[in-house]
């Protein structure tokens, strides 16, 4: 059961789905519930629909949602990725929570998936209103984007302050894509990393394609990515248990050093399973490895919650 919930965000509206156990909430005996934060550049019905579906099963209520300035949500500019307001986001997404009848407000947690993991685990440092925290691959998007620069983020920086000097002064603004926009496009850019070619295969085909997608992001956010640690302050912030989902296969992606730094600084860290045989996006869809998570996001929300 799924009913469409409106998270009012000051000036402009979230567009959330809220995943719910078979007969609803039963306000006489409420249910827990989970905000997920899902992946850079993927809408509500993609990744976030396929593990919310799955502890709706479980009976937790799941809610999940288009970020600010994405998918069917309000705000302009949009294709913004801003890593402070997507993390933010989250506890907009508890404040309509906590008003459902049949949801107890003070059983919330929040699951984390990819770039969504360390927004996630960003924002239950000081909204302590979460009281568990799942990550499945979390990614530290910053370190990612730093990583990412050929000449170093300084030199990045630079060339952004100029870009935006330019987009100031035409009033045009630009855009990146977040990956090829078709395999044909990938194989013409000789990609072959496996990972990449995974995600294309997911966002940009039909096997998880969806229209609001858009691939692209507004240049201007990167400076803010460039910036952004994730996990500043999780070694004193991060009371809450944390339940670490990984994939096996994660070399050279980012996501396995993403996952030790954060376990390693976690404070109360709880449980940490590996889903054999799999990779990243692999994660996202594959039957048989959403379950195998979904599985164990269930019991630890039904333990800490």
């Amino acid at each position: 059961m799924i009913q469409h919930l409106p998270i009012p965000r000051g000036p402009i509206e979230l567009a959330g789905d809220l995943h719910l156990p078979d007969g609803g909430a039963d306000v006489s005996a409420p249910l827990r519930a989970v905000v997920l934060s899902t992946p850079g550049s993927s809408v509500k019905e993609q990744i976030g629909a396929n593990y919310a579906s799955r502890l709706a099963a479980g009976g937790i209520a799941a809610l999940t949602f288009d970020p600010a300035h994405q998918g069917e949500s309000g705000g302009e500019p949009r294709d913004l990725e801003d890593p402070y307001r997507r993390s933010e986001d989250i506890s907009y997404a508890i404040d309509a929570l906590s008003t459902v009848p049949g949801v107890d407000p003070r059983r919330v947690g929040v699951l984390g998936i990819c770039a969504g993991g360390g927004y996630a685990v960003h924002v239950a440092r000081t909204d302590h209103r979460i009281r568990a925290v799942g990550t499945v691959d979390p990614g530290e998007i910053g370190a990612s984007f730093r990583g990412f620069q050929s000449d170093g983020p300084v030199a990045a920086l630079e060339a952004l302050a100029d870009a935006r000097l330019e987009e100031t002064r035409t009033g045009r603004l630009t855009r990146e894509n977040w990956l090829p926009d078709t395999m044909a496009d990938a194989e013409t850019a000789g990609v072959t990393d496996v990972d990449l070619l995974q995600a294309i295969r997911y966002y940009r085909t039909g096997r998880g394609h969806h229209e609001r997608s858009t691939n692209r992001r507004l240049s201007r956010g990167d400076s803010l990515l460039l910036g952004f640690d994730a996990y500043h302050l999780v070694d004193e912030l991060l009371t809450q248990p944390l339940l670490l989902v990984l994939a096996e296969h994660l070399a050279g992606t980012g996501f396995d050093e993403s996952g030790k730094r954060l376990w390693a600084m976690a404070p109360n860290p709880v449980d940490r399973l590996v889903i054999a045989g799999a990779r990243h996006y692999e994660m996202y869809d594959v039957p048989e490895y959403v379950d195998a998570a979904a599985e164990r996001l269930v019991g630890f929300y039904t333990e800490h919650l």
